[in-house]
């Protein structure tokens, strides 16, 4: 009975796994558009990334963690820091995209949303130490 115990619970671990990892693949793919795509967001699709591959494969976890474009952000994070030029200039943009945005929307609710993202987005950013 023991042995057979052992078995399901390896396979659930695997499909664990293959689950974090396919998320982090998705997380991962969605990040990287984001750089291109203004309002799509990169950092927490990366950071969601990184927490997946944690639980699913040391090796894509270093490999986020070590990238050359956002690798720094991850670990700063994982310290809860962030560097002040950082810091200004993700609050810019965010702040940039949620004005024009409100400008462009004519929902009063989709406005009050975005605006409460903003005000919740930037407190965070600001309980980061900034280094």
């Amino acid at each position: 009975m023991d042995n057979i115990d052992n078995i399901k619970e390896s396979r659930k671990v695997r499909v664990k796994r293959a689950l974090f990892f396919i998320g982090g693949t998705i997380s991962l793919v969605l990040g990287m558009i984001g750089l291109f795509l203004p309002l799509l967001p990169t950092t927490p699709f990366i950071l969601l990334s990184a927490a997946c591959f944690l639980r699913s494969s040391r090796k894509m976890y270093d490999y986020v963690t070590h990238h050359k474009i956002f690798g720094r952000y991850i670990r700063n994070y994982e310290k809860g820091v962030m560097e002040k030029k950082d810091k200004y200039r993700t609050l810019a943009i965010l702040w940039i995209g949620i004005i024009f945005s409100a400008f462009v929307i004519d929902k009063i609710m989709v406005k009050v949303i975005l605006l409460a993202i903003a005000v919740g987005v930037t407190i965070h950013l600001n309980s980061l130490k900034a280094v």
